[in-house]
């Protein structure tokens, strides 16, 4: 039999009365990849941060290495040989990837920093990864994935036994996809233990040895993964069979309500296209394409230097996110955390803030009305909370994305904009977000929708645009897309 590195046995976690893990067990091997999967709140979250010391069981044990873990805390945890890559980046962006790579455990000659022997450590520590980096480029200038690549040398720059990866492919093409995956192999190589927390199905059947379920906080099951299929795992994490991907339109599209003539600026050039009432209009292309920027450009988060817009025929001028919102156009950002949320601050302030003129008179704002909308929207979103007032950052990922909707339909915006709105969300809850959109084309709004899975741009949308490069290079029937014809497009 496998030796265990780690083992929980009927972890028990409860936050003011709410229980967020009920008599959790696993165990992971050494040298394994053992991928963690649940629906946004099944408790993946509160799992890792019990196994990395930051949250304290209320009952169970934990064992790791053959000793038992009592009053656990992250000291403890990094000591033992654990790491952590969290979905967010914690990087010094001003510093050097050595320096980031080795912060908190400086190499010093005397009092004073060694930084040549820290380059020279981190390029041996970038060749034993295989990985395509300077030690001495500062981090503000990686790409993402990049960022990511310095957040495993991180996690690995210590001798470690157990390194646990929270969506750690969540913002990355397909080829940085494949890097990430080397690294893996390559840690396994080196008899490291890994739990791999991923909601693409499709890669925990690639990196996995076994996969366990969480649903509700309870563990539902663990099986190896050459076992297991992608209904038969769906099945397991929503408690039921999910039957049909993409609900089918039931309404007819109308006549145009967004008019978008000749966007220009550093990012866009002479971008044309028209949005119908009743609409779905998918925006695709490669990342760097230009379809964030252009929907910021839209929404008067970034200035165009050239272009018109219409919105019901009648041209108008939008200059600031103000002024969209106050002609009924609304933006999900990709970045929730950064540009979509007040994580500070409480659900109930998070569904209303983008709103609060419509309970405000003479500059006072109803808090009654504010209170109720906010209940009212957090209810129709079905957000997982012991209480409104709770922070948002204390949400899981699923139910902080289902905060941002919730206020931008507390908005009652016409025209909405959804830029990667299933990102990081498990298929349970892609199954909702995709109802939604459908709800609010029935009830007659708009949507521009971006997404880099084609998959689902093409079973949402009624029209799509590819982009390549700043500029629109084509536009795809329903009838007339396919996978093929859109990476066309892209890589014209």
């Amino acid at each position: 039999m496998a030796e265990k590195i780690l083992e929980l046995k009927h972890i028990t976690k409860k936050f003011s009365g709410v229980t967020a893990l009920n008599d959790v067990s696993i165990d992971v091997n050494k040298g394994e990849v053992l991928a963690l999967i649940g629906e946004n709140g099944a408790g993946k979250s509160t799992l890792i941060k019990v196994i990395a010391g930051a949250h304290l069981p209320t009952d169970g044990e934990m064992w790791f290495d053959g000793r038992k873990m009592e009053n656990m805390s992250p000291s403890m945890a990094k000591e033992a040989g654990i790491s952590v890559i969290y979905q967010e980046h914690n990087l010094m962006k001003h510093l050097t990837v050595a320096e980031n790579v080795f912060f908190g455990k400086e190499i010093k000659k005397g009092v004073l920093l060694n930084k040549a022997a820290m380059n020279e450590a981190c390029a041996k520590l970038i060749e034993e990864l295989g990985i395509d980096m300077d030690p001495k480029r500062t981090v503000k200038d990686l790409s993402i994935a990049g960022q990511q690549l310095v957040e495993i040398m991180k996690a690995v720059s210590s001798e470690i036994k157990f390194l646990i990866m929270d969506e750690p492919t969540a913002p990355l093409t397909n080829t940085e996809i494949d890097k990430i995956f080397e690294i893996v192999d390559r840690l396994k190589e080196r008899g490291v233990s890994i739990l791999y927390i991923s909601h693409r199905l499709e890669e925990v059947f690639k990196i996995s040895d076994r996969i366990t379920v969480l649903r509700d906080g309870q563990t539902i099951t663990t099986m190896n993964t050459a076992d297991a299929n992608v209904p038969l795992l769906i099945k397991y994490m929503v408690g039921h069979e999910i039957g049909q991907d993409y609900p089918e339109r039931t309404t007819e599209t109308g006549g145009p309500v967004l008019e978008v003539r000749g966007f220009t600026n550093h990012f866009v050039h002479d971008c044309s296209f028209t949005l119908n009432k009743g609409e779905i209009l998918g925006l695709a292309g490669l990342v760097g394409a230009g379809r964030t920027e252009l929907a910021r450009a839209i929404f008067g988060a970034d200035p165009v230097s050239a272009g018109t817009l219409k919105l019901n025929r009648k041209e108008i001028r939008i200059k600031n996110p103000r002024q969209a919102i106050a002609q009924g156009i609304g933006l999900i950002t990709e970045d929730r955390k950064n540009q979509g949320l007040l994580l500070n601050m409480g659900i109930d302030y998070n569904v209303v803030y983008a709103s609060l003129e419509r309970f405000a008179k003479a500059g006072v704002i109803n808090r009654t009305k504010e209170r109720n909308v906010a209940e009212q929207y957090a209810k129709a979103m079905e957000i997982k909370a012991y209480s409104l007032a709770q922070p948002v950052k204390t949400l899981s990922g699923g139910n902080q994305q289902k905060v941002v909707l919730g206020k931008w339909l507390a908005t009652l915006s016409d025209i909405l904009i959804f830029d990667e709105p299933t990102r990081g969300i498990d298929v349970g809850a892609k199954a909702e977000i995709y109802q939604l959109m459908r709800n609010l084309i029935d009830e007659g709004k708009s949507i521009i929708m971006i997404s880099s899975e084609m998959p689902e741009l093409i079973g949402m949308s009624d029209r799509i645009l590819v982009m390549q490069n700043g500029r629109i290079a084509g536009e795809l029937t329903r009838s007339a897309v396919t996978q093929e014809r859109i990476l066309e497009l892209a890589t014209l």
